[in-house]
């Protein structure tokens, strides 16, 4: 019989906090239908939150970004249409599943220039400044 036990080994100063495990996000700059042919270049920025098919608007966050900083994107942006018919071109879109999130893990996830939406059908995470220029006058804007 195989047992295994867990010992104690000691008490150790609080070391402060943890410090920026959190990345940044990609911030919607379009307003309308969120389109897969979009989310197809956005998914390779980051982690993605949205549907192709929801509705988003300037300032709504569509994903967590992979680096630190934040990114304003366009998921509206549809595919071109020409008349130039080529055969194989019909790309199908595949898109990994998105992550959805429940009220806890929101409220866990913003940072303090962030919102939580939240409607009955459901839960938006937004920036606190909308227009991506006051997003950035507020960034550099000194601390008083």
């Amino acid at each position: 019989m195989l047992s295994r036990f867990m010992y104690y080994a000691a008490y150790a100063k609080h070391r402060g906090p943890l410090g920026n495990v959190r990345k940044g996000v990609l911030v919607s700059m379009g307003r309308g239908a969120i389109t897969a042919h979009a989310l197809m270049s956005l998914e390779a920025r980051g982690t993605l939150f949205v549907l192709p098919g929801m509705e988003t608007y300037d300032g709504m966050i569509v994903g967590e970004h992979s680096r630190d900083t934040d990114l304003d994107v366009n998921p509206v942006r549809s595919k071109e249409l020409t008349n130039i018919r080529a055969a194989g071109k019909d790309e199908n879109v595949k898109l990994s599943p998105p992550r959805l999130m429940t009220l806890e893990e929101a409220i866990g996830y913003v940072a303090s220039d962030e919102l939580i939406e939240v409607t009955p059908k459901s839960i938006r995470l937004r920036k606190k400044y909308l227009e991506a220029n006051k997003r950035k006058m507020m960034r550099n804007k000194p601390k008083e």
